[in-house]
């Protein structure tokens, strides 16, 4: 039987909308706490909306984080950690990411302009590799598609690891998103938004019925 394709609903900013992502069947609910993201929340807020989210299920969301920072959101019981960041940070914060949090829990999202080659050593230091689109000066939450086609190629190639798939999906897009990129696991954010950090919840609704009929 073909397993489903497991869903994140990221950029969750209030208790209603994350308690209607988990309703609609999202495996993994995304909290940001990137600054410079309209969708970005405090450690405060972070931990008031964690109370309502089961464990196993809480992503923490952020740009190139100290290591500090990053002990700080794993005491504050998160599961796992999506980074995201440009490759020319260097191989140490990669590094000292993998070892706070273990391979295990690290989810890396490199910025990589279009026709870069994926930077294979990225592969030691976590078992997930969330693909986004590219947007010059923004990480994530761009409301642009990325290239179906070349996800798919990485994860056949690599299928010892976890491929999530982001960036501008939405209802109307998922199924052929899906089909083009045999992705197994997706992330949805502004998709299913009425604003940022709002979410909308019939657009929810039209994501998961759409991803579920495209199975």
């Amino acid at each position: 039987m073909k397993q489903a394709v497991r869903v994140k609903v990221c950029g969750i900013t209030r208790q209603e909308d994350s308690s209607a992502a988990l309703r609609a069947g999202a495996d993994k609910i995304g909290l940001n706490l990137y600054t410079g993201s309209p969708r970005g929340i405090s450690l405060d807020r972070a931990r008031e909306l964690l109370i309502n989210i089961p464990q196993g299920r809480r992503v923490m969301v952020d740009v190139e984080t100290v290591p500090e920072k990053l002990v700080e959101y794993r005491q504050c019981g998160f599961d796992f950690f999506q980074i995201h960041f440009d490759v020319s940070a260097g191989k140490d914060k990669v590094t000292a990411w993998s070892k706070v949090v273990s391979s295990k829990c690290l989810w890396l999202a490199p910025r990589l302009p279009p026709g870069e080659p994926f930077p294979e050593w990225l592969l030691e230091f976590a078992d997930t590799i969330l693909f986004d689109a590219y947007a010059k000066y923004v990480y994530g939450g761009s409301g642009k598609t990325g290239d179906w086609g070349n996800f798919a190629e990485l994860q056949k190639k690599y299928q010892e690891k976890t491929w999530v798939l982001a960036g501008g999906l939405n209802p109307a897009n998922i199924a052929q998103a899906v089909r083009v990129s045999k992705a197994r696991f997706v992330d949805v954010n502004s998709g299913v938004e009425s604003a940022p950090g709002i979410k909308d919840g019939e657009k929810l609704k039209s994501f998961m019925s759409a991803l579920r009929n495209s199975e």
